[in-house]
């Protein structure tokens, strides 16, 4: 089991994992993964970007996941309401 967002975290970056014969995401990517999927509450996508805009139903903070390059693992950050309505067009 993965843990909530904790208050004071901000960003939470995925890595990939080289074990030889595949490549693999981190306990990062996974918790990215997890949380995007169980936890967090989807508003928005840019489908130009494959970014995706998510509320914390627990505190309301804001996070936008998106992917540091093409197949690249994902990278979950707050933002602000404001950035929120610039990136994907909605009021936080």
């Amino acid at each position: 089991m993965f843990e909530e967002l904790k208050p004071e975290e901000t960003e939470l970056v995925g890595m990939w994992l080289d074990l030889g014969g595949s490549v693999t995401g981190d306990a990062v990517a996974d918790r990215v993964a997890w949380l995007t999927a169980k936890r967090l509450k989807k508003l928005a996508e840019d489908g130009d970007t494959l970014a995706e805009l998510y509320r914390d139903p627990r505190d309301g903070r804001l996070w936008e996941k998106l992917f540091p390059f093409s197949g690249g693992p994902a990278t979950l950050r707050c933002i602000s309401p404001a950035d929120a309505t610039d990136r994907f067009g909605v009021a936080g």
